[in-house]
C-alpha cells in the first residue's frame, strides 16, 4: 500500500529543488521518494543494530548472573 507525504516549501526552494532533479533525469517526487527510501534504510540498519546490541547485552548480564563471566582487572596484561 502506497501512502502520500505532503510537505510546504516557499517557491523558490520548490523551483530550485525542481530545477536540481531535473539535471539528474528526474522530477521532483522522484527525488522526495528517493530520499524517504534512503532515510528508511538508515532506519531499519539502525533498528537491526540495536537489536543486535540488546541481544549482546541481555547475553552478558545471563552470562554474569549464571557465574559464567570472567572479569579482568585494568592493570593485568591480557598477553605479555
Amino acid at each position: 500500500m502506497n501512502t502520500r507525504i505532503q510537505f510546504r516549501v516557499d517557491e523558490e526552494t520548490k523551483q530550485l529543488a525542481q530545477k536540481m532533479a531535473a539535471t539528474q533525469g528526474r522530477t521532483l517526487s522522484e527525488a522526495c521518494r528517493d530520499l524517504a527510501i534512503q532515510l528508511a534504510e538508515q532506519q531499519r540498519k539502525a533498528n537491526f543494530h540495536d537489536a543486535w546490541l540488546t541481544q549482546q547485552i541481555n547475553e552478558a548480564f545471563a552470562r554474569f548472573d549464571n557465574n559464567e563471566s570472567v572479569f579482568v582487572e585494568n592493570e593485568v596484561e591480557l598477553f605479555e
